[in-house]
């Protein structure tokens, strides 16, 4: 037995002997304060991360996805947890985020003012085909920034735990 195994024995010895000669009452109110120690430090500290995906040019789609970002968004302030949200649009979605074509710029406008945890990223690969098919530069929305893959930005996201939502 190494001497960190003998001090974490020790030290289990002595919290059970605490409990044991505490009252039953006094040592299950301690149980609870530290459960609930523990669930608000846990949420205090975990920050919720979601994808939104747009990959068609429906307005519908469109405006269910900011409806899912600011609901998200709203739900967790209202419980003083952290979110961040990304809606990331490529193929036929790129539309969302484009300056000329975009049926909700004003909707984006006005929820990046007010709702910093959503962000907006447009697919650099569409946007390129876009502008060759089109012979002409492809303008964004200002809220919006460009990433070089939206598909795989997505990819990236949830490697990294994000949870995916495709409206």
């Amino acid at each position: 037995m190494t001497g960190y195994e003998k001090i974490a024995r020790a030290a289990l010895a002595g919290v059970a002997a605490l409990l044991i000669a505490m009252p039953p009452s006094v040592a299950q109110e301690r149980k609870q304060a530290t459960a609930q120690a523990s669930k608000r430090n846990a949420s205090e500290t975990k920050t919720h991360r979601l994808i939104l995906q747009v990959n068609s040019n429906e307005p519908a789609t469109m405006n269910l996805a900011l409806n899912n970002a600011t609901n998200v968004a709203q739900y967790y302030k209202d419980l003083g947890e952290p979110v961040e949200i990304e809606i990331v649009t490529f193929g036929p979605g790129l539309h969302m985020l484009r300056d000329d074509t975009s049926p909700v710029k004003a909707r984006i406008k006005a929820i990046a003012a007010s709702t910093p945890a959503i962000s907006f990223k447009a697919c650099g690969n569409t946007q390129e085909n876009m502008a060759k098919a089109e012979n002409k530069e492809i303008a964004l929305v200002p809220e919006a920034s460009l990433v070089k893959s939206g598909v795989v930005r997505v990819m990236e996201l949830q490697e990294r735990g994000w949870t995916y939502v495709r409206p």
